[in-house]
């Protein structure tokens, strides 16, 4: 299991959630924030720290934004598990859902 990363976060990125991952899990692409499936321990800490309530564990994700569950874990499709995501820092795209969906994209 892991957590999810829905539609409150595109185009905030807010990064509350980065700080408090003891993991490193939580990467940043263009429009929004992504946690590693593979990489994320399910600690929870990330979830209280988010101030527009855009990560529910799993099984939690509104019906609205159950396809969040596979845009985070299909952004890893081709980058595999890197082990963290300080080193890479901003991934310049997204998932094909996300940027996909309407908002504020600078």
């Amino acid at each position: 299991m892991t957590y999810v990363i829905a539609q409150p976060c595109v185009d905030v990125k807010d990064k509350a959630c980065i700080d408090e991952c003891p993991v490193d899990c939580i990467y940043e692409g263009r429009r929004s924030l992504y946690i590693h499936p593979d990489e994320c321990v399910d600690c929870g800490a990330c979830e209280p720290v988010c101030p527009v309530e855009a990560i529910f564990y799993e099984d939690d994700v509104p019906g609205e934004w159950r396809d969040y569950y596979k845009a985070n874990a299909e952004f890893f499709d081709d980058l595999g598990s890197p082990g963290g995501a300080g080193p890479l820092g901003l991934i310049v795209r997204d998932h094909p859902f996300v940027a996909g969906r309407p908002g504020t994209e600078a």
